[in-house]
């Protein structure tokens, strides 16, 4: 087989498309999407800093608290609501809020590393777990109550209880969600993760005692990883305690983790109570390709994490090489490029007048879900965190 073959094999396997046929077609909407996270993320990260220093913190060499994705999102509903963008753009957004969205969480799966979730202990992973299922089961139960669409629910249980934006976006292909109840559930999240990250590292010594209390409570009640690191950032800055930062970020990655069973769990229960509890549901729908992608590459860095102790990641890579990569692949290539085209394209096909008629009921289930989740986190850092020594 040619390597002219070979690649449009690949290119048909991978991202669905016919080389270079209908690559024409995708090219305006993609470049636009592109376009609109390049301005996203610097965007976000001057936001960013300001928010930073606004509590005091020298925003020098640390992340932004604020995620790309939601700057996306807002700066490509500005766009589509301000300007009647041409039919030859659809096409190119399309592809990037369903292929590039995929392959950004499979690449995401690097991130994260099987031996984070051991730091915790025995102790540290059930927290995690009970703080994970109480957002999501009372989240859906509030939605219900509420009598919202029940994919919009399902959404926002999702980056409560698991991982913000990265959770929802990995959900939504399972559950087929519309766009503008994707950027409803993100800018849900973004909110209230936000206000927790502001609120929560002055409220926990309050309550908790030890720097592993607070530092699970911090990673199990906020909802995004940067709004996580942020929180922690902040309280390492106010109290000098760096014990705080590691315990919230090896929570935070411990949750994370739970997006390869928490998602097919959802698809399975949305897939159900769509069709009574007698429908058949197949094993590929609940397994999609992107979620065991997602999987297999949580797989690949936990391997190359514990061959490293032995010298050289998977036999190849030295330390700074494989620490390289894989900050290229998971936090670059995944969390920054590709889901940002992703929900920049998102908000390019997201009109205003979608929202009409939903109005504010989403946010107080958001609200209520923050704030059960804070409880519950705080409630088991306090009785159980005292047994966890990193």
């Amino acid at each position: 087989m040619s390597a002219n073959a070979l690649g449009h094999r690949v290119m048909k396997g991978l991202l669905g498309i016919e080389a270079p046929r209908e690559i024409a077609k995708l090219v305006p909407g993609v470049v636009l999407s592109v376009a609109v996270m390049l301005v996203a993320l610097p965007l976000a990260d001057l936001i960013g800093a300001w928010i930073l220093r606004w509590q005091g913190i020298d925003p020098a060499g640390k992340a932004s608290p604020l995620s790309g994705v939601l700057v996306a999102i807002v700066l490509g509903m500005l766009i589509s609501n301000l300007v009647r963008l041409p039919d030859l753009f659809k096409d190119g957004i399309r592809f990037s809020v369903t292929k590039l969205l995929r392959l950004g969480i499979i690449l995401v799966g690097i991130k994260l590393s099987l031996l984070d979730v051991l730091k915790l202990g025995a102790w540290g992973i059930p927290i995690v777990a009970v703080a994970i299922f109480s957002g999501l089961i009372f989240v859906s139960w509030f939605n219900k109550l509420l009598k919202l669409p029940d994919r919009l629910g399902t959404l926002i249980a999702a980056g409560t209880g698991i991982c913000g934006v990265t959770a929802i976006v990995s959900t939504a292909p399972a559950i087929k969600a519309e766009e503008r109840e994707v950027a409803y559930a993100v800018a849900n999240i973004t909110l209230f993760g936000l206000l927790g990250m502001f609120l929560y590292p002055y409220i926990a010594p309050m309550i908790l005692q030890t720097s592993e209390q607070i530092g699970l409570f911090l990673g199990t009640a906020v909802h995004e990883t940067s709004q996580v690191v942020g929180a922690a950032l902040t309280y390492k800055e106010v109290f000098g305690d760096d014990t705080v930062l590691k315990a919230a970020t090896v929570t935070k990655l411990t949750r994370n983790l739970f997006l390869a069973v928490v998602v097919p769990l959802l698809a399975l229960l949305y897939l159900r109570r769509q069709g009574g509890t007698s429908a058949r549901v197949s094993v590929r729908s609940l397994l999609p390709v992107f979620v065991l992608g997602f999987v297999a590459m949580a797989l690949v860095r936990s391997l190359g994490d514990l061959t490293l102790q032995g010298g050289a990641a998977l036999g190849i890579f030295d330390s700074a090489t494989w620490k390289s990569l894989t900050t290229q692949l998971g936090d670059l290539w995944g969390s920054k490029y590709l889901l940002g085209t992703a929900m920049a394209g998102v908000g390019l096909g997201t009109s205003f007048s979608v929202f009409k008629g939903v109005g504010l009921k989403p946010f107080v289930v958001g609200l209520a879900g923050a704030a059960l989740v804070g409880v519950v986190g705080m409630v088991l850092a306090l009785l159980i965190g005292q047994f966890v020594h990193l």
